[in-house]
């Protein structure tokens, strides 16, 4: 019995290394795209629903954040914020568990989404393809999207805006001018959240030879920068459909989380910390505010 405590004890750390790895307080930030956008256009749960919702929502992260944790861990060793829920520093012996999982997992889930969607959509094959490549060539060597400028804040985007445009046409749903709006906006909201989160990681960043959208912009300038991104994204609300336009009153939260640190020196970035754990929380607020106006939305139109 001591055997089987002795070898359970290490299987226990690795299994909740690799749970870590793919940053369970944001599951729900690409599960919850997916399963929004395929309910509305469909008006139905089924099998597809459940394994792109399931995908989306854990193995779809494992294989993100557990790639970029293991080809990040030399970088990751000078970040004060790796460790906890802003990112796994994972022990060197589970690097190759945590790839196994998330490739393993992800596997299986495609394979499945691709059958339960059928051949009457290719197009939903083509955004899944570039959904998966952009998960993997933000960080896997070779490519490292994340260290070029600007299309690291796009990248970062693309992992939050294609389960959802991977729900729509697997669903068969038409691109109407007010659909882009809403698509275009919430892709400008990913490359602001993701330029304000690099501010905070100026220093360590530089000092690990990496570059980022905030390295190369500068601190003050980068949170600039988010702040005008979001302004798009809310302004860009205002052409959709009733009540679409209330939507763009919930990015103005996020600009005052940022404001305090418009005029931010490089040396002191670390201090936007402060607003991205803010930003953390005014998504679940602003989740469910989305979550009730998709609701009215969906008894207006029915």
């Amino acid at each position: 019995m001591a055997t089987d405590h002795t070898d359970a004890a290490p299987r226990a750390g690795v299994l909740r290394q690799v749970v870590l790895s793919s940053r369970p307080l944001s599951w729900i930030n690409t599960a919850y795209p997916f399963a929004a956008a395929y309910v509305l256009t469909t008006g139905r749960v089924d099998a597809l629903f459940v394994v792109g919702t399931l995908f989306f929502l854990i193995p779809y992260n494992l294989l993100m954040y557990g790639v970029n944790d293991v080809f990040d861990y030399e970088s990751d060793l000078r970040n004060p914020r790796k460790g906890g829920v802003e990112g796994a520093l994972l022990d060197p012996r589970v690097h190759r568990a945590v790839i196994g999982w998330g490739v393993g997992l992800s596997a299986v889930f495609v394979v499945a989404m691709l059958v339960l969607g059928g051949t009457g959509e290719p197009w939903s094959w083509v955004v899944l393809a570039i959904s998966l490549f952009a998960v993997l060539a933000y960080s896997v060597p070779g490519l490292r999207f994340k260290e070029r400028p600007f299309l690291d804040s796009a990248t970062s985007s693309t992992h939050f805006v294609s389960p959802a445009v991977y729900a729509l046409t697997v669903a068969g749903a038409t691109f109407t001018p007010q659909l882009l709006a809403i698509l275009v906006a919430f892709f400008l909201w990913g490359m602001a959240s993701h330029a304000f989160g690099a501010v905070q990681d100026v220093v360590p960043d530089r000092e690990g030879g990496i570059a980022s959208i905030a390295t190369w912009f500068g601190a003050a300038r980068t949170v600039r920068l988010a702040v005008v991104f979001w302004a798009l994204g809310g302004l860009l609300m205002l052409a959709t459909e009733w009540p679409g336009p209330l939507a763009s009153l919930l990015v103005l939260p996020y600009i005052v989380s940022a404001a305090p640190f418009w005029s931010v020196t490089d040396a002191g970035s670390a201090a936007a910390n402060r607003g991205w754990r803010h930003f953390l929380a005014i998504n679940f607020v602003v989740g469910f505010l989305v979550t009730m106006l998709l609701i009215w939305w969906s008894f207006i139109r029915g």
